[in-house]
């Protein structure tokens, strides 16, 4: 499942907090339950707290991985309106 194909990307390079959790929670409300959002960042402190912030809202991190030596891919799946 984790390397499936997310039902929605989105880039938010360039953002810092607390931009970048909004653009994350944004994109997550506008999904069903069961899909994957996969977030492309280049804040590391966002690399951590958007996965803590969408397990504090019942949601799941599925990866947080370290692409580069500047960019981040995070896998969300929605478990919760």
């Amino acid at each position: 499942m984790e390397d499936s194909v997310p039902d929605k990307r989105i880039n938010i390079k360039g953002l810092v907090c607390p931009y970048t959790f909004v653009k994350a929670k944004l994109a997550v409300e506008s999904m069903e339950v069961g899909q994957v959002l996969e977030v492309l960042l280049d804040y590391e402190e966002a690399s951590r707290s958007i996965p803590k912030s969408m397990e504090d809202h019942g949601q799941t991190v599925l990866k947080i991985d370290k692409i580069n030596d500047t960019d981040w891919v995070l896998r969300i799946r929605k478990e919760k309106d």
